[in-house]
């Protein structure tokens, strides 16, 4: 561990009390310990190359402060005679997912470096202040990776994300929305940009009591407070509403928030905001949703190539585009007139559901 070595003429207290030197030693490799797991877990699984180099950079800075006492920490090192070798909590032999992984990983490098830090000022001051300033360094981006820990991959299962706009169901709008359930919807979003807020809250509550008897997800259009009264599982926004890491602040961890996106700055930014999920859009002109522009084809390919996280094609698809949708790259779809303007919503999702699933299949390796 030659980087652990003092440099040319740097001058060391060896006189330091040599269990505050184990100490050091033991503090520190867990620093670097923790920062190299979430570091993998920017540069693997999230594909992040600014968030791992920032991880990365912290990584060496840490290994820089603490230089000079880790060379001496480690001629005291005397592992099988730790006491607290042996001492194991239940806890620490389980991890149910990601979140678990980066989420202890984090605690444990802030506890290292606080304990570093604290222990440093006894012997070097100095050293101890620029410990303090990683630390400070690692709560920034760990709030940034707290954005990017997507909450138990719910959204994943699905395919058919159905909106519910009352002006666009030819059958009552609960009716409609139960339909598309039976029909193969995993996802239902609730869509009312004019009703009052009493109203909404009402018809959010019965939305999400049906989604959750049928175990689908349930999501309300602009409204993280509605969201959260009604315990639907998340909420979806636009480029003009809260930007989503601010929208994560109020619904916490545990709800799904989805952004619409209609380039692929604004695709990777809300993927760096902490996003479950992106809608890709307008692929196609709506008539529920006139606009003056359509993304188009080309944009929900680009997405389908560069975004990891899940992507969702929306606006105009129907099943006589479907197929160039899911052409592009677009595992999932989002509809309202294909589905709940027809007089028969079970079939018509029913159809858009087996497209989907026939995509998926023949998608599949081997």
């Amino acid at each position: 561990m030659s980087y652990n070595r003092p440099a040319v003429g740097e001058r060391v207290n060896s006189s330091a009390d040599p269990a505050i030197l184990r100490l050091l030693d033991a503090n520190a490799n867990r620093a670097r310990e923790g920062l190299r797991v979430i570091e993998d877990y920017a540069r693997f699984i999230l594909d992040d190359a600014a968030l791992s180099g920032k991880l990365k950079d912290l990584r060496h800075e840490v290994t820089d402060a603490t230089r000079s006492w880790v060379a001496l920490g480690m001629l005291q090192r005397d592992t099988p005679g730790d006491v607290g070798t042996a001492i194991k909590t239940a806890a620490e032999g389980q991890r149910q997912n990601i979140a678990d992984v980066i989420t202890a990983a984090g605690k444990r490098l802030g506890e290292a470096l606080r304990a570093t830090e604290e222990y440093l000022k006894t012997v070097d001051p100095t050293a101890a202040g620029r410990v303090e300033a990683c630390r400070y360094r690692f709560y920034d981006i760990e709030q940034a990776v707290a954005q990017r820990l997507r909450p138990a991959a719910r959204f994943d299962a699905v395919r058919l994300y159905v909106l519910i706009t009352e002006s666009a169901c030819r059958r009552p709008w609960l009716e409609a929305a139960e339909e598309a359930i039976l029909g193969g919807a995993d996802c239902l979003q609730l869509r009312e940009k004019t009703l009052e807020s009493g109203e909404l809250l009402r018809r959010a509550v019965q939305l999400t009591d049906l989604c959750h008897r049928h175990g689908v997800l349930c999501i309300i259009n602009d409204r993280p407070d509605v969201a959260l009264l009604s315990g639907a599982d998340g909420v979806h926004v636009g480029q003009e509403d809260l930007p989503a890491i601010q929208v994560r602040k109020l619904v916490g961890i545990d709800k799904i928030v989805g952004v619409s996106t209609h380039r692929i700055e604004q695709a990777e930014q809300a993927a760096r905001d902490g996003a479950d999920y992106i809608g890709v859009g307008p692929i196609f002109r709506s008539p529920t949703k006139p606009r003056d522009f359509v993304s188009g084809v080309m944009y929900a390919k680009e997405v389908a190539e560069k975004i990891r996280i899940p992507a969702v094609g929306i606006a105009g698809i129907n099943e006589g585009n479907v197929d160039e949708v899911l052409a592009a790259g677009m595992s999932r779809i989002a509809v309202t007139a294909a589905v709940t303007g027809c007089d028969d919503v079970r079939g018509a999702a029913a159809r858009l559901k087996a497209r989907l699933n026939a995509h998926a299949g023949s998608s599949r390796p081997g």
